[in-house]
């Protein structure tokens, strides 16, 4: 990487993606679902573009400027913004993914500003739950050989 290529400084004008994710929240040991608006970086998009499954079901093509403001989340430019909560670190995770567009000319020509993407592999089929906790037990020991630690 040469030092012409490190992306500047951003601003409200950086290209941004975010993405509509539909996840499920565990309350009451019931499965309830919810939808997530989170910021997609570059990478996690080139991967949607070959098939990989994902739960976001549409991506928007933003300005930075138009999910966040003065340093806080926004929706106003979101079609049916209404149902959907922002993700935990919505902020800083916009400001990330703002980055990684700053190179990739490539995916602003393919989403322009303004435009929906909904050309993806949408599947609920492995739920995603965001408030999952796993609890380690004893059976989640891996067995060893009984020779494992010894000098033979």
């Amino acid at each position: 990487m040469t030092f012409s290529s490190v992306p500047a400084a951003l601003s409200d004008s950086d290209y941004v993606i975010v993405g509509v994710a539909h996840c499920f929240t565990k309350q009451d040991g019931e499965v309830l679902p919810v939808k997530v608006l989170e910021p997609v970086p570059s990478a996690y998009f080139e991967a949607l573009l070959k098939g990989v499954p994902t739960s976001y079901k549409t991506l928007y093509s933003l300005r930075l400027g138009e999910v966040v403001k003065d340093d806080q989340p926004s929706s106003a430019h979101i079609p049916l913004a209404a149902d959907v909560q922002f993700c935990e670190d919505f902020v800083e995770r916009a400001l990330a993914a703002a980055r990684t567009y700053q190179t990739k000319a490539e995916i602003q020509d393919m989403v322009p500003h303004g435009q929906e993407f909904s050309e993806m592999n949408f599947t609920t089929e492995k739920k995603r739950i965001l408030n999952a906790s796993h609890n380690v037990t004893a059976e989640d020991n891996v067995k060893q050989h009984k020779y494992t630690h010894m000098t033979l």
